[in-house]
């Protein structure tokens, strides 16, 4: 049985732990509330952007094909973007989005399924994997900009028209409140034309066709900055949350040592008093 040295040893080294958690849930509580705003205030944009889109392709009547953005081709080569995050400590944050890589290249057996990873998790697993990788992104979450994002997108845009890939999909978690992410899966490219929730009559002053082609890379680019800002709210809920529990758990650690603590000192001075009394008998 440990002693009363090695159970004091213990209890202090668990309240160190536990200091640690509780200020990592602080920080990542202060950050995930900047973090909520940026995305919510995204959120009308990006709903306001597929709307437009959505009545200048149809205001193109059939132009809309002739832009390479649609181009509809049997997926062959596909390009996933991983977004993973930089530091771990977030629960299954980072495992959930890895194993649904996996998931996805394991489905598509007939298709060549190369990666672009934003962040350092998917970054450290995938390079010692037999996975083709056409690039690597570090320490995007920690300040989501919109610039950074949009050169991924240009350069899997510019990939696309080439005809280097058949097919682009985001894989990142979307954030939906502090105790749930959602993992999703999301086609970027070919940009399908979303359906229009009303009729809107605009008046062009440049022929639609050319409009849709300025609004079809504003599109893609401002789907991976949303993608990324999603991405960096789910981590500090995640991380918010599994700090929490592993608070919790120490609080129970510490309580449950400390009752084993005071039993061992009480058998202990029961055995001292018993061998005192022990001692005065046989004088």
């Amino acid at each position: 049985m440990p002693s009363l040295i090695d159970f004091r040893r213990r209890i202090r080294s668990v309240k160190n732990t536990q200091q640690i958690t509780k200020a990592m849930k602080m920080v990542s509580a202060a950050k995930l509330r900047r973090a909520q705003d940026r995305v919510i205030a995204a959120r009308p944009y990006a709903a306001l952007l597929r709307q437009m889109l959505a009545n200048v392709a149809k205001a193109t009547a059939g132009g809309e094909a002739q832009n390479p953005l649609l181009a509809e081709r049997p997926e062959e080569r596909i390009l996933l973007v991983l977004v993973t995050a930089d530091k771990g400590l977030a629960g299954a944050f980072n495992t959930n989005l890895i194993k649904g890589a996996l998931r996805f290249i394991e489905e598509r057996p007939g298709a060549t399924v190369s990666l672009e990873l934003i962040g350092r998790k998917g970054r450290d697993f995938f390079r010692k994997r037999t996975v083709a990788v056409t690039g690597e992104h570090i320490s995007l979450s920690a300040k989501p900009e919109y610039a950074s994002t949009a050169v991924i997108a240009q350069k899997a845009m510019e990939m696309f028209r080439a005809g280097e890939i058949d097919a682009v999909y985001m894989l990142y978690n979307e954030f939906k409140s502090v105790m749930a992410q959602r993992l999703t899966i999301a086609k970027v490219l070919p940009v399908t034309a979303p359906e229009r929730s009303e009729t809107l009559d605009y008046i062009f002053e440049e022929p639609p066709a050319e409009m849709l082609d300025a609004l079809l890379p504003k599109y893609v680019e401002t789907e991976f900055f949303r993608a990324l800002l999603e991405s960096t709210a789910a981590e500090h809920a995640a991380r918010m949350t599994a700090m929490d529990a592993a608070t919790s758990n120490a609080a129970d650690m510490i309580e449950k040592l400390t009752l084993h603590m005071n039993r061992v000192r009480q058998a202990s001075i029961t055995k001292e008093i018993i061998e005192v009394v022990s001692g005065a008998a046989s004088a």
